[in-house]
């Protein structure tokens, strides 16, 4: 991966605040459950926050920050002092999963198909049979 796209990883372009919250609170091996505890927020606030569906009050965006030990502006913006991009080998590890689940989804597609012929088929039998 070159330097410009590390730099730029968690930019606004790239990452939403809830993408750069999620990513905060796991590089501290932090579950939601525990970043809600610490922040003393219900789990679907926190939730809220990384799935982009609400945003957190001026004062909770000051602790969150704090809790995960990075800028407000970094948070906001992807800009200022953050976590470092994800390892590139790890990014390989995810380009094999997604081809992995991509065949996967192939494979169950065909055998739904013929289970629904095998279904046709035992319908037809059993009609026959009686």
């Amino acid at each position: 991966m070159d330097d410009a796209l590390d730099n730029d990883w968690y930019s606004e372009d790239m990452a939403t605040f809830g993408d750069r919250v999620a990513a905060a609170r796991e590089a501290l091996g932090m579950t939601d459950e525990e970043l809600a505890r610490r922040l003393g927020v219900r789990l679907k606030t926190v939730q809220g926050w990384e799935q982009d569906t609400a945003e957190p009050r001026a004062n909770k965006l000051q602790l969150l920050a704090g809790v995960l030990n990075v800028s407000i502006r970094w948070l906001l913006t992807g800009e200022g002092e953050g976590i470092d991009a994800p390892d590139p080998t790890h990014e390989e590890d995810l380009a094999a999963l997604l081809a992995e689940m991509r065949k996967l989804r192939v494979d169950m597609a065909q055998s739904a198909e013929r289970l629904g012929r095998l279904e046709k088929r035992l319908k037809s039998a059993m009609r026959r049979a009686a």
